[in-house]
């Protein structure tokens, strides 16, 4: 019976991937991993607590044949000086994972799917449309989101090149709505409110989660290696998206206001974010449909609509 390791188990996305994965015909034994116990219980579902930093993998992944690697500090639970909190996500989503990733190797592990982001390409005035996966990664500086995915990235390829017998793959995942989503990304996509952009026909994208964890799964299912990108088709011009009231305000206000907020949340996230209200985020994702046979279920109007509770565009 295959053993699969779930990290960032108690987590959004996961949330989305557990019930798929315990419903699977092959039926896995899962093993679920965050720093927090989750609520779904399950006769193959056994939960482990602990830290990417310091847990000893070693006797976890004895008889561990996959990897989904989905743990990631998004958003700094701290306030206070950017240099202790930057520290501690490189810690947790860099160090952490090579941590992992060198475990993994060394336990024999065959297949190992990480869950990175289009992030990692940077909201550009230049980037073609759509972007394919050989487009080069500049995650926005500051944007610690971006960098992390990037860096990440990295260690991948270079675990690839070290390790052939391992099958690794990573998913760049365009901005996740659905119910279980992060909060930010959601009250995006629901706010009755819009923003008047200088490029009212900015083409938007995003991806349902049921769709993301499908590709998660197909991955994991197909012993993929490289990246692939995922998206919802067909993306949607800003001007579009339906809201009850559109507010004179541009990119450079919400900056200004993201500033002055930041020393007192961590709620509204980097302000790397906000570029994606500026410039094209629209990536190609063949691949995933060819290699991975992932066919989304959802256009980004409907994925929309499914979590502002209104109907598709």
């Amino acid at each position: 019976m295959s053993q699969v390791l779930l990290t960032g188990a108690a987590g959004h996305t996961a949330q989305a991937l557990l019930p798929l994965l315990l419903r699977h015909p092959a039926k896995p034994e899962v093993l679920a991993f965050d720093l927090q116990p989750g609520i779904l219980q399950h006769p193959r579902l056994r939960w482990i607590c602990g830290d990417l930093r310091s847990v000893d993998w070693q006797p976890l992944l004895e008889d561990v044949d996959s990897i989904i690697h989905l743990a990631f500090v998004v958003l700094s639970p701290r306030l206070g000086r950017q240099q202790r909190w930057r520290r501690e996500m490189a810690q947790v989503n860099r160090a952490g994972t090579l941590r992992l990733l060198r475990a993994a190797a060394a336990a024999g592990v065959e297949r190992f799917v990480y869950s990175s982001s289009v992030a990692a390409y940077g909201a550009w005035p230049d980037n073609p449309i759509p972007i394919r996966e050989s487009q080069p990664l500049r995650p926005p500086p500051g944007f610690a989101y971006a960098e992390d995915k990037a860096a990440v990235e990295r260690l991948l390829v270079q675990q690839a090149g070290a390790h052939p017998p391992m099958r690794l793959s990573w998913l760049r995942l365009h901005a996740i709505v659905g119910p279980h989503a992060q909060p930010l990304v959601n009250s995006i996509a629901r706010a009755p409110v819009g923003l008047r952009l200088a490029n009212p026909d900015l083409p938007v994208q995003c991806l349902h989660e049921e769709d993301a964890a499908r590709a998660l799964l197909g991955a994991w299912e197909q012993g993929a290696r490289g990246a692939f990108n995922i998206a919802a088709p067909d993306p949607v011009p800003w001007s579009q998206i339906p809201r009850r009231l559109q507010l004179p305000l541009r990119p450079r206000h919400l900056h200004q206001l993201h500033r002055a907020l930041r020393p007192f949340t961590r709620r509204f996230g980097d302000p790397g974010w906000l570029l994606g209200l500026e410039y094209p985020l629209v990536v190609d994702c063949c691949r995933a449909e060819i290699e991975l046979g992932w066919l989304p279920r959802y256009s980004v109007s409907e994925a929309m609509a499914a979590v502002s509770g209104g109907n598709s565009a």
